[in-house]
Formats: structure tokens, sequence, C-alpha cells
């Protein structure tokens, strides 16, 4: 039986998992997580080999999460699932860790059969996004700014352009006001641009929001 941990926020979204899942003979859920520090602690607690993860968690920056799940749970797997385009998402949670990477938008069959795939030891990204990682990679030249973002960087980036004051995205990352706004600056650096609404432009251009 591959047993599953699932960490989401919307009580809708894991009650439709559950369902699916429930649907299986060979797939069952042992636990849910609600935010970064109960899916930690149901890590921790509980049996289970694969975690599918909200790459967006209320309280948590979703990719430090994957990194300290994986830290202390070194033999099972991580499928992140996210409204977040591939192209972006994707890489950045590959590069740290994941065993996989599906948009929730995802086909019913197309989950249980990648949960059943890094169950055996697999990875899965979509096949164009694998072809462009393994085959295509870009030129530097050519790279979007925000791409140069560290996970880091590229998390405030993410709330700021959703609307997250200074103060709240302080309190978020347990960091001083002056810290972010140090993160805010190099952002807008890097940007080559002068303000938040520039950021929120190009966030929405390029599907970084949801």
């Amino acid at each position: 039986m591959i047993k599953v941990l699932i960490a989401d926020d919307h009580a809708l979204f894991r009650d439709g998992l559950k369902r699916i899942i429930n649907e299986t003979d060979d797939i069952d859920v042992v636990a849910e997580a609600i935010d970064g520090k109960d899916i930690l602690k149901k890590a921790k607690e509980c049996d289970w080999d694969i975690a599918l993860l909200d790459i967006n968690l209320p309280d948590s920056n979703g990719l430090d999460i994957l990194k300290r799940i994986l830290s202390a749970n070194a033999a099972s797997r991580v499928l992140v699932l996210s409204m977040y385009p591939e192209e972006e998402y994707a890489i950045r949670a590959i590069r740290s860790g994941a065993s996989g990477y599906l948009t929730k938008d995802s086909p019913t069959d197309q989950l249980i059969s990648v949960i059943r795939r890094l169950a055996k030891g697999g990875k899965y990204v979509n096949p164009e996004l694998a072809e462009k990682l393994f085959f295509s990679p870009i030129p530097d030249a050519e790279k979007l700014a925000h791409t140069t973002f560290s996970d880091r960087e590229f998390y405030v980036f993410k709330l700021i352009v959703g609307g997250e004051s200074l103060t709240s995205i302080a309190n978020k990352l347990s960091l001083s006001v002056k810290t972010v706004s140090t993160y805010r600056t190099r952002i807008l650096e890097k940007m080559k641009m002068k303000n938040n609404a520039q950021l929120v432009r190009y966030a929405i251009q390029h599907q970084l929001v949801e």
C-alpha cells in the first residue's frame, strides 16, 4: 500500500484528493496537513511514502518546507501540486529535491499514475518541460529576470506581487522589516524596476500570480 500525506490549506481540494485516492486499491491517505508547521509535524509523526505538497502554503515558503521535509525524510518522495506555471515553479521544485510536479488542473488518472511512478522510485515532470530542461538549455542572455532570483528572493517577490506589506512579509518569514526591505531593493535592482506596481505588471504578464 502506498501511504500518502496531503499538505494543502484548502479543505475542498484535500477532500477531492482523498475521494480520488479512496477509489484506488493500492494508495491510502494516512495524514493531512494545512500549513508548513503542520506538515513538518505530520512528516515526523507519520509513516508515509509520498507527500502531495501545495507549494503555496499560507505560513511558509513551499520550497523551504520541501527541503526541510526531505532533509528529515531522505527516503521519502514529494510530489508538488500547484496552480503555478510549470516552466518556472517546476524547475525550482525539482532543483529543491521534489520527485515530481503537477499542476492542480491535471487529469485524475495522471495524478494516480504519477503517484505510482514515484512510489517505484521514478520522477515526473511534463514531457515538454523535461525536453526543455535536458535538451534545450536557455542561454543566460535570454533568461527572464525573475529566474535569476534565489528561492528566498523569489518567495519575497511572490508575496510582494500578491499584495503583502513589508511588515506582513517580515512576520511570515520571521525577519526584520529592514531585511525584507533589503530583499525588495535587491529584487527591484535585478528586475531593473522602480516600484511594486511594475513588479505586479510583470508577474501578471508572466503568469506568476494565481
